[in-house]
């Protein structure tokens, strides 16, 4: 077997099918193979993408990569029934390492999130020594009083609570209280302290981009696969 190659008791149960122990009886059924080849020993090692269940390929053997367009009203928890986690398969609940959001956004706030199995590639987007920007289209509400565009990229701002000042931001006017905000880090409620912390309120938040990823025409609650060279 090549270096690919894994037990197919640790797959099944890593892919959410069934736990370890409950491999045999698969087996015993004849239900799992390889290249139509069924398979009788729990510690056989197998090239993942070349097993299937009841006749069927795996579902999805490798690591998950999904730009998902978040709703409002929905929370990114994985012990909520109504978050976001629903609009899923929900075998991918079951995935180890676990299926889980790229940072989350808030109940209140709409758009772009990634989601992933992938915990190496987790990190490289939220570690702030990578500084990944995401940009947010901000409603305020009370009108912008000029000092915000220079205070943000001065990276002294101090958020209420914290020792250390936000990094240096982009903004963008679009109008008196219509904002675009770029960041580089992701702290709690980032763009909402951020607000408060200039005197101001946020009213309406929708995070329009990470990286070079953007939602592209994908409707609220949709969600589709990132294309190997889309991975940041």
């Amino acid at each position: 077997m090549n270096a690919s190659s894994e037990r197919v008791d640790h797959l099944l149960s890593r892919l959410g099918y069934c736990s370890r122990s409950e491999v045999r009886d698969l087996l015993c059924a004849g239900r799992v193979a390889v290249d139509g080849v069924p398979l009788s020993r729990p510690q056989s090692k197998v090239p993942p993408s070349s097993v299937t269940l009841d006749g069927a390929p795996l579902d999805h053997p490798e690591p998950l990569y999904i730009l998902y367009h978040k709703p409002l009203g929905k929370v990114c928890a994985h012990d909520d029934a109504r978050g976001i986690y629903a609009d899923f398969p929900a075998r991918w609940r079951l995935r180890r390492p676990c299926f889980a959001s790229v940072g989350r956004l808030d109940k209140e706030t709409s758009g772009l999130l990634l989601l992933t199995d992938d915990g190496d590639w987790l990190h490289r987007l939220i570690a702030p020594r990578f500084a990944v920007p995401r940009r947010y289209r901000v409603l305020l509400q009370s009108p912008l009083r000029g000092h915000e565009t220079e205070q943000l990229a001065s990276g002294t701002l101090l958020l209420e609570g914290e020792d250390s000042p936000c990094r240096p931001a982009e903004l963008a006017v679009l109008g008196e209280q219509e904002v675009l905000l770029t960041l580089r880090e992701g702290r709690y409620h980032e763009v909402r302290r951020i607000f408060a912390a200039l005197g101001n309120a946020v009213v309406a938040l929708h995070r329009e981009s990470y990286a070079d990823l953007t939602l592209a025409g994908l409707e609220p609650g949709a969600w589709r696969e990132l294309t190997p060279a889309e991975r940041p």
